[in-house]
């Protein structure tokens, strides 16, 4: 039962800070493409990545706080089924290079900063 609260907390706390970044970055541009969730969900990889850098190379934190944080926090800050709906959105709208290059960004830019977190984790800079 630890472990659900503790998924349950983080994810709250990654969800509040993914919808905050969401909204703000949507004031600061008026093109049709989903940035804040890119954004968010490039953020939420490199946390990823140092969670797991820290954890599994340096094991400077305990196997409680890697679930509230790589599995809670992480899982509420990412969200794949935004990134879906809204690269389908795009399509239905008639942005297909607009998809593709969402599609593209998303891909590349997240197991990028996921990479560079875990070597940040990891202490091998």
């Amino acid at each position: 039962m630890k472990t659900v609260i503790l998924v349950f907390l983080g994810g709250g706390l990654g969800s509040v800070l993914r919808y905050s970044i969401g909204k703000w970055i949507g004031t600061l541009h008026t093109h049709y493409f989903p940035f804040g969730t890119l954004v968010a969900n490039i953020l939420a990889c490199f946390a990823l990545g140092i969670i797991l850098g820290i954890t599994d190379a340096r094991q400077l934190m305990s196997p409680s706080a890697k679930i509230f944080w790589a599995v809670g926090f992480c899982g509420g800050f990412s969200t794949f089924s935004t990134f879906s709906g809204e690269t389908l959105s795009l399509i239905q709208s008639g942005f297909t290079g607009s998809s593709l290059l969402y599609i593209g960004l998303s891909l590349t830019l997240c197991i990028g900063a996921t990479l560079a977190g875990l070597y940040l984790g990891q202490g091998t800079y």
